[in-house]
């Protein structure tokens, strides 16, 4: 079983900076791809960001140049700086993992979810 915890969401002014963090724990063989969605009120949820075992990263274009993802492949966590946010930013924001367990199980992973508001 894979456990997924974020943290790091609240509430901030327009042009602020966040930084999300995402922990894994459990039985664990490998994490792949670990992203962040969000999801919007009224929207569907949308993958912010993700990044591969090997360091390859997507974004979405919204977010691209204001927020960076990063993981620590020692501690199995992904981080998402979040820079000049803006209030269409919004969201709930969830960690997203997929990889194999110990028993060579793929899993896919979700967290509970943390709220970023951005708002003056």
């Amino acid at each position: 079983q894979v456990r997924v915890v974020e943290s790091g969401g609240g509430l901030v002014q327009p042009g602020g900076s966040l930084r999300l963090s995402c922990a894994a724990s459990g039985t664990i063989f490998s994490i792949n791809t670990m992203g962040w969605y969000r999801q919007a009120p009224g929207k569907e949820r949308e993958l912010v960001a993700n990044i591969s075992i090997g360091g390859i990263t997507k974004y979405v274009d919204s977010v691209k140049g204001r927020f960076t993802i990063s993981r620590d492949n020692a501690k199995k966590m992904v981080f998402l700086q979040m820079n000049s946010l803006k209030p269409e930013d919004t969201a709930v924001y969830y960690c997203n993992l997929q990889g194999y367990d110990t028993g060579y199980s793929r899993f896919e992973s979700w967290g509970q979810g943390t709220l970023v508001t951005v708002s003056s």
